[in-house]
């Protein structure tokens, strides 16, 4: 049996989803299993770059497929890049997979899984639906289907058709996957299966032995970071405006990490307010990772409240490995603020508090003694719930369940979700 991940971005790309894929990928080649990875021949943030159509990384065999690279700044460049991989991802799983065979579908493009879910019923496959982000739901809550009521109601009753293929639905969240339970599938065909971060790879680094805090011209200085996608599921007024609340205090900076939608937005902002205390980097290589991310003394994370059933901000996962406290902006009852009360690594405010907001890192600025404690607590929790051996477990566990199924492989999801 031959496991098959499918998702638009793999090694060397450094989005989210290419370094979740990866990161099981390269774990179950270790631990045995026949892996195999089927993604573009691009990086994300770099669309000039070509990478091989065929290789061979750490025991991982990688298929890349010559898609459009019309870019991820339009909504009809995006549509037909996101349609060309789907078009060739089906026609490469009719060509290569055989009766058995289990493909771990992404979302990445959206709807990926309909059209995987058709070639692999035809060959006999099992279908392991890794939802990091739920579609067509998260485009309805950023207002993309308004005016266009029937499509979505189609796109939804598609997605739920491929859910119910042979195999499992791997959910982010709990609350992710009650929504879908509330879509038909039954709760025996589900499975919570958290994020995590390689608290190998991210670890705590003291200010005075960080290089790019250095480098950066931040040492003596109080930072509060935003590290990763500037998305539209993302909202940054509320950092703004704390940032302009606070721009005659030389002791403390905004250092935004990353690009996207917003960040373009975001910076010209900064600019027409003369915030001279928010600094934008790019998004920096796997090297500089843990250094980048221990650049700040406290992060930054932001989701929608509409968006709490659809998406999971990834980035909390690495601040907690570098050993950083969180100030989460948006629902207070969300995945991530319920995390941090419980076990007190960091806080949470609404969006369009400000006053919280700036109250907030004022208080981290003038405790070091509570942002120590908060980011010992958020590297104990690392390492205790969100760690990448604890999910490698879990992952190994759940595919061979899978494989040791009958062709009837619902019951297997029971007892495994945490």
């Amino acid at each position: 049996m031959k496991i098959i991940f499918i998702n638009r971005y793999f090694f060397p790309d450094q989005s989210a989803t290419s370094r979740m894929t990866t990161s099981i990928a390269l774990a179950l080649v270790q631990r045995g299993f026949d892996v195999m990875a089927v993604a573009s021949r691009e990086i994300h943030n770099q669309r000039t770059t070509d990478l091989p159509a065929d290789e061979v990384i750490a025991g991982v065999q990688v298929k890349r497929l010559a898609t459009f690279r019309f870019g991820r700044h339009t909504v009809v460049g995006r549509a037909i890049d996101y349609l060309c991989f789907h078009v060739l991802a089906f026609f490469w799983l009719l060509r290569n997979v055989s009766a058995g065979d289990m493909a771990v579908v992404c979302t990445d493009p959206p709807f990926l899984s309909v059209t995987s879910a058709v070639a692999l019923r035809l060959k006999g496959g099992i279908m392991v639906n890794w939802i990091m982000d739920l579609f067509p739901e998260t485009a309805v809550e950023l207002g993309f289907f308004r005016r266009w009521r029937l499509p979505m109601q189609l796109a939804r009753k598609a997605r739920n058709w491929s859910l119910s293929s042979p195999g499992i639905a791997v959910c982010s969240t709990s609350r992710m996957a009650a929504y879908i339970e509330q879509q038909g599938l039954p709760r025996d065909q589900l499975v919570v299966m958290h994020h995590w971060s390689d608290g190998e790879e991210i670890y705590p680094i003291p200010p005075s032995r960080n290089r790019l805090r250095s480098q950066w011209g931040l040492s003596g200085t109080f930072v509060v970071g935003y590290s990763g996608n500037f998305g539209r599921a993302h909202e940054f007024q509320t950092i703004i405006d704390a940032a302009r609340r606070l721009k005659d205090r030389d002791d403390i900076r905004f250092l935004l990490i990353g690009g996207g939608y917003q960040h373009a937005a975001v910076m010209e902002a900064a600019r027409q307010l003369q915030l001279d205390n928010m600094i934008f980097k790019p998004l920096q290589p796997i090297a500089n990772l843990s250094e980048s991310l221990n650049a700040a003394d406290v992060h930054l994370v932001s989701l929608l409240p509409e968006l709490e059933h659809c998406i999971v901000p990834s980035k909390f996962y690495g601040i907690l490995a570098a050993g950083r406290p969180t100030i989460f902006i948006g629902d207070p009852d969300g995945e991530v603020p319920r995390v941090l009360a419980s076990t007190g690594c960091g806080r949470s405010v609404e969006i369009g508090a400000v006053d919280d907001l700036t109250a907030a890192i004022c208080d981290m600025r003038n405790s070091p003694e509570l942002r120590t404690e908060m980011g010992q607590k958020a590297r104990q929790l690392l390492l205790k719930e969100y760690s990448r051996e604890k999910a490698i477990d879990a992952w190994c566990a759940l595919i061979t369940r899978v494989r040791n199924a009958s062709p009837s492989v619902s019951p297997i999801a029971q007892g495994i979700s945490p």
